[in-house]
Order: C-alpha cells, then sequence, then structure tokens
C-alpha cells in the first residue's frame, strides 16, 4: 500500500474543499421528527473541519450519506438534522452540507459522470469518512479522479491504530462476533495465523457449534457452513455455556439447546474465562457483539467490556454496539482505540487496504 497523504499537507487556502464525511448517524423518530441518537461520528470530523477552517478555506463542502434511501428522495433521510447538529458544535460561515448522497442512485454505482459533478463542487478533497471507506461508491473512489485528494485527520489515526492489529504481539486474542461468517472468513483465517487464540461470538459462534456437531436449535446460521478445518481448530474458540430463548429466556450448556430455541448470548461461565483471557494478552482485537445486543441481551458484551477496562492490555475494538458497550465505562483512549469503522475496519484488517485507501494514493496531483 502506498503512503497516503494527510490533509495537513494541502494546500487550501482560498479553495472550495470537498470533505467526504460518515455521518450515517442512529436516527429516531419516534418524536415525529429525525432525532440524532448518536452524535460521535459528527464529532469524529471535527479536528478536520476546524483544520481546513483553520487554515483559511473559502468554502467547505460536506458530503455524506444517511440511511439507505435506495436511490429516491426520502424525506426522512434528509440532511437537515445533521446541519443542525453540526451549526451546534462548529460556527463557520463557509461551511455546508449537501443533501443525500445516496438519494442519486448513481452514487453506488460509482458513477463516474456523477464523481465529476461532485468534484466540479470544490477544489480539493478530503476523505474523512473511514467507515464508508470500503466501497466503491462515486464519492470515495470517483472524485480522487478529477481532484487533488487527501485523508482526514481521523482517517489517518484509524490506520495508525489499526495498522498494528495486522502484527499483533505473541499474547494476543481476537473477538469477533456478529454475523455473515460468508463475509468474514477470510479475516478469521488470518487471525487464526496471528493470534493466540480467536474467540467468535453471536452468530459467528452458531455456525462453530454446529460445525462441531452441537446443536443450536432455531437459531440464527449462515447459509455458507464453516469448513471442517475451523471445526478442528483448537485455536478457534466457542463458548462453553450460552443463553437461549424459547418460551422463556434461559441459562444452557452448548450440548442442551432445544429445537425451538435460539442462542442470544454467551453463558455467564463462558464470559467469566473469557473475561480472564482478555486480563491475561497483551493485545485485543474486538469487532462485534458476542449476543444479540440489538435485542437486549447485552450481559455477554458487557462482561467483557469490563474486563477489558479494567484489565492493562492495549485494544482495538469496532463495531457500534462494541463501542456501546465499552462507552459505559471511563477508560484511557491511549490504551484502547474504538474505530468509527465495522466493516471498514474488518476489511482492513483482511485486506490491509480499502478501495477509499487506493483511490487516495491514485488520486490526481
Amino acid at each position: 500500500m502506498q503512503k497516503i497523504v494527510s490533509v495537513k499537507e494541502a494546500d487550501v487556502r482560498g479553495k472550495r474543499v470537498l470533505v467526504r464525511v460518515d455521518f450515517n448517524v442512529p436516527l429516531d423518530f419516534s418524536a415525529g421528527e429525525a432525532r440524532i441518537v448518536d452524535d460521535t461520528r459528527i464529532k469524529a470530523a471535527l479536528p478536520t473541519l476546524q483544520y481546513v477552517h483553520e487554515q483559511g478555506a473559502a468554502k467547505i463542502i460536506i458530503l455524506t450519506h444517511l440511511g439507505r434511501p435506495e436511490g429516491k428522495e426520502v424525506e426522512q433521510l434528509r440532511t437537515a438534522p445533521l446541519a443542525a447538529v453540526l451549526r451546534a458544535l462548529v460556527d463557520y460561515p463557509e461551511i455546508e452540507i449537501r443533501e443525500n448522497l445516496r438519494f442519486d442512485p448513481r452514487e453506488e454505482a460509482n458513477d463516474e459522470g456523477f464523481a465529476k459533478e461532485l468534484a466540479n463542487l470544490g477544489d480539493v478533497f478530503v476523505n474523512e469518512a473511514f467507515p464508508v471507506s470500503h466501497r466503491s461508491d462515486a464519492s470515495i473512489v470517483g472524485i480522487p479522479k478529477f481532484l487533488p485528494s487527501y485523508a482526514g485527520l481521523r482517517f489517518i489515526e484509524e490506520i495508525e491504530k489499526l495498522t498494528p492489529a495486522l502484527t499483533p504481539p505473541k499474547n494476543s486474542l481476537a473477538i469477533v462476533g456478529g454475523a455473515k461468517f460468508e463475509t468474514k472468513q477470510p479475516l478469521i483465517e488470518k487471525l487464526v495465523a496471528l493470534y493466540g487464540a480467536v474467540l467468535l461470538g453471536g452468530a459467528l459462534a452458531n455456525d462453530l457449534l454446529k460445525s462441531r456437531g452441537l446443536p443450536v436449535g432455531a437459531s440464527l446460521v449462515s447459509d455458507v457452513p464453516m469448513p471442517t478445518s475451523f471445526a478442528e481448530n483448537v485455536h478457534i474458540v466457542a463458548p462453553t455455556d450460552l443463553v437461549v430463548e424459547g418460551t422463556v429466556s434461559r441459562p444452557a450448556h452448548t450440548a442442551d439447546v432445544r429445537t425451538d430455541e435460539r442462542i442470544v448470548d454467551i453463558g455467564v461461565g463462558t464470559a467469566v474465562a473469557w473475561a480472564e483471557e482478555i486480563k491475561k494478552a497483551e493485545f485485543v482485537l474486538w469487532n462485534g457483539p458476542v449476543g444479540m445486543y440489538e435485542k437486549g441481551f447485552v450481559q455477554g458484551t458487557d462482561a467483557l467490556a469490563e474486563a477489558l477496562v479494567n484489565s492493562n492490555c492495549r485494544a482495538v475494538i469496532g463495531g457500534g454496539d462494541t463501542a456501546a458497550a465499552l462507552a459505559k465505562h471511563t477508560f484511557d483512549p491511549s490504551r484502547i482505540f474504538i474505530s468509527t469503522g465495522g466493516g471498514a475496519m474488518l476489511q482492513f484488517l483482511a485486506d490491509g487496504t480499502l478501495p477509499g485507501i487506493e483511490a487516495l494514493t491514485n488520486s490526481v496531483e
């Protein structure tokens, strides 16, 4: 991977600066109007916006997507609420937010004409959207073909913090939760070769248990079965006990999941054992909750988060629910880094690069 160039090396004085951010924040519509539930991603972009402002940019034009409007204008997914929150955080008269990029179907189609239209809005391009830089969208990989392009400050930090996870010390631990084994198989294979142990939670654990001949009942599993090599690998670790839900929620051993039950979390015994592994590790890489966090089954994930905060190891964390578990605690950010990327973090770890990174290294001068 070639070296990408930081915005700090860009000449922005008197210029129109396009900044691609990821303000795809969670929204609450219960009161009738969109309310931003978590502004973490907006705040993550502020250092770059402040820097560009202080360097004398004539205009700062923010590009972002919001939700999945599928190429159509959706009233609830307009960027006006984002603009209101941003104005409360920074008072720069030269800043503006364009409308939702994904209202135009050409964005996700990586249409070159659309990329050129966006590029014509500015003189310099800054990618500060690490969480979506694993996608080959027009605003990510298309604009750099037409403008001098740079990485935002948070984008640079993401790469600097994630890169050491590719060469971890011997006594290191990886925890991977969530679902979609078919998309995570290359990463798990890579981590097994790098880490002392890889602990699987969530639906990935269901896949592993099934591959080892254990019952998973009505639990979510991948359409692609885990290979025998995974089932036989002692360094790929499954839970030893679980929380299952049928007519009621109950604790269960891995051999005791009934046909009408689904696995919703790791059990207390597994949480205690994995917490001990965290305390012994020198470095921990963690992406994804180990239970159905979004459904309220948070105990296992929260127990691991607490163990991590109380340990002395260095750690890199990714995924929204995992970050939410860590956010319940006070911790040293110089020791524990929370990536803003979920899928982008996983793809970077698997491939060592991203389409958005490659686009920056090959941008026009």
